[in-house]
């Protein structure tokens, strides 16, 4: 009974939650007026132009391309740089404990007050307008370097220990001792920093000055010059935008899960 209980309420939350995507995937295929009433909770006379005016009414194909590049280039910085970093966190050295606490604190400081600096880094390297330049910010997060830090945790000290005994430098002993043990923080890695780089808006807006190399976000802008808020047609951009993501997640959700839990319990 309290099994039936539990699936039950979990069955009515899912259904609350999912209710928005629902009717924005209702709106996009039949291009109703949200504020109709009384609304329809089943498609009517669904079709698919919308998708179609989206794919040509601007150029979203390039939108997409750059979105992809962008978010490929954060995805691999992440993997590298965070699980570099995390393993040395790992490693006890003098102010380690110092090290943590000062990463720890950065956590505090949004990103836009430190926008204005890294706008002037970026441009000093000649990065503006460029997808390494968009994509520069989010290269590495502390959030998922802590993952593959707790990850790297709860992998024992004695494999660790032979693998230094058979002669393995700690770059070897990173890729083929700590990495295969760690799927689950890597999926939680590629996981945030794919959806953290594919909704980016307010970096790409700052540093780029082409329209060819705008992202998905800026192009979701663009097009509510074009179009009114209530028509289908935007809502069949969110839905193409939302797909990637959402996608991603599916694909990686148990391992997902299993690296934010990652440290949370032991034995």
């Amino acid at each position: 009974m309290r099994h039936t209980l539990r699936h039950t309420a979990l069955l009515v939350i899912s259904i609350i939650m999912l209710a928005p995507f629902y009717w924005l995937v209702k709106t996009a295929i039949t291009s109703e007026n949200i504020y109709e009433y009384p609304p329809h909770l089943l498609p009517v006379r669904p079709q698919l132009f919308n998708f179609v005016d989206v794919w040509y009414l601007i150029p979203f194909p390039r939108y997409l391309f750059n979105s992809v590049v962008v978010s490929l280039i954060a995805v691999a910085g992440n993997l590298v740089l965070n699980a570099m970093a995390g393993y040395a966190l790992t490693q006890p050295f003098i102010g380690r404990r110092s090290v943590i606490i000062l990463l720890l604190s950065c956590t505090l400081i949004p990103f836009q007050a430190t926008i204005i600096p890294a706008y002037l880094i970026t441009a000093h390297l000649g990065l503006l307008d460029s997808y390494l330049g968009l994509a520069l910010p989010l290269l590495s997060t502390i959030v998922c370097i802590f993952i593959f830090k707790a990850s790297f945790d709860a992998v024992p000290r004695s494999l660790i220990d032979a693998a230094r005994i058979d002669g393995l430098g700690e770059l070897r002993i990173l890729l083929r001792v700590m990495l295969p043990l760690s799927t689950p923080a890597i999926a939680t890695n590629v996981v945030l920093s794919f959806i953290w780089s594919w909704n980016n808006f307010l970096w790409p807006l700052i540093i780029t000055r082409s329209p060819d190399m705008q992202t998905l976000p800026l192009g979701l802008a663009r097009f509510l010059s074009y179009m009114e808020d209530t028509t289908g047609a935007l809502y069949a951009f969110v839905v193409m935008v939302l797909a990637p993501g959402l996608l991603v997640f599916l694909m990686a959700q148990s391992a997902f899960m299993r690296g934010l839990t990652t440290g949370a319990t032991k034995g």
